[in-house]
């Protein structure tokens, strides 16, 4: 009753591909990987959405500035 034998894990295998079949098993791995990625990119700040933002928040303020001194001309 130790650890299991290759061929325990080989009849594991078959019963879960039987089971839940190939699509499901390949669309969930690639779920898992992209929530991994995901997890990753937000765990080291590499998101371009926040600069963007920022950068157009500032032209954003700019074109009201212009146009607060188009006005009082």
């Amino acid at each position: 009753m130790g650890s299991f034998s290759i061929w325990h894990w080989l009849i594991v295998l078959a019963v879960v591909l039987l089971v839940f079949g190939t699509k499901r098993l390949t669309s969930g791995a690639r779920d898992l990987g992209k929530a991994v990625d995901e997890f990753k990119k937000g765990m080291r700040g590499d998101e371009d959405k926040p600069a963007a933002r920022i950068g157009d928040d500032s032209k954003a303020a700019n074109s009201e500035q212009r146009e607060r001194d188009d006005v009082a001309r």
